[in-house]
């Protein structure tokens, strides 16, 4: 199984005004669109993408009112060492929310919010980790720390590569075994007082990448991952499993050579 991480995808409200946000504030430049019946998706990235590199997913449904349950974290994307305040301060100059500033963060981080909600991260990074504003992570939070990273190691093949614990909470990072440094990775966010969390429409899902995806999605049958979509229910074009918060993720075998982004 290749195991990168492919896509995230969010749902939005206003496709347009999404768009526009996206464009203006990380440059993210379109990469591929579907018009569906009754839906349209975007994949939207930075322009200088590396091939290892996520790809963030707009998902918009007419007529649906967009919901942020807790269970979605947030995004996160990257932008290099030293550079965070001055990339910030450009954002509040274009007129984005000041949510939680650098200094509200000790410096290490920051979050804004795009049109429907959705939290994004800022993270410093290498510039050798990928481009500007390019995916670092995607966070969700678990009820079991113990069974979500058996899941992801087991099911996946995934390693832990970094964990962060606090007197309240710990965040602990996933990725697939000799990830390329611009691939994104998966956070895992674990509240030690035993609260429960909600899945609303906003959140959509991860999409892993497999190899060939008869056999990789036969074998996760093997290893027990829930069968909530199979490839034939969906054309053999793409599968879906989900974790044991319910989270869904989306199994896609890549064609690099393929004239769209889409299987379709």
């Amino acid at each position: 199984m290749d195991g990168t991480v492919d896509h995230t995808m969010i749902r939005v409200s206003d496709l347009e005004e999404s768009l526009e946000w996206y464009q203006t504030h990380l440059a993210y430049e379109e990469k591929d669109r579907f018009e569906g019946d009754g839906f349209t998706i975007v994949y939207l990235g930075p322009e200088e993408m590396h091939e290892d590199g996520a790809l963030l997913e707009l998902t918009h449904n007419e007529g649906e009112d967009i919901e942020i349950g807790d269970a979605w974290g947030h995004i996160a994307v990257r932008v290099p060492d030293g550079e965070l305040e001055e990339h910030y301060e450009q954002l509040m100059d274009q007129g984005v929310e000041d949510y939680r500033d650098p200094e509200s963060c000790d410096g290490r981080y920051a979050f804004i919010k795009d049109p429907d909600g959705h939290e994004i991260e800022i993270v410093k990074r290498d510039p050798d980790e990928g481009a500007l504003w390019s995916l670092d992570h995607t966070m969700i939070r678990v009820e079991d720390a113990d069974e979500a990273l058996g899941f992801w190691t087991r099911k996946f093949e995934y390693d832990e590569v970094k964990r962060w614990e606090s007197d309240t909470f710990a965040n602990y990072f996933v990725e697939p075994s000799d990830a390329a440094p611009a691939a994104m990775s998966v956070e895992l966010t674990y509240n030690y007082d035993g609260r429960s969390y909600t899945q609303e429409n906003g959140w959509g899902h991860l999409c892993v990448r497999v190899d060939d995806l008869e056999e990789d999605w036969e074998q996760l049958q093997v290893r027990e991952a829930p069968d909530y979509r199979d490839p034939e229910s969906n054309d053999n074009m793409y599968a879906f499993t989900k974790d044991p918060d319910g989270h869904e993720i989306e199994l896609l075998e890549r064609d690099p050579e393929a004239d769209s982004l889409f299987p379709f």
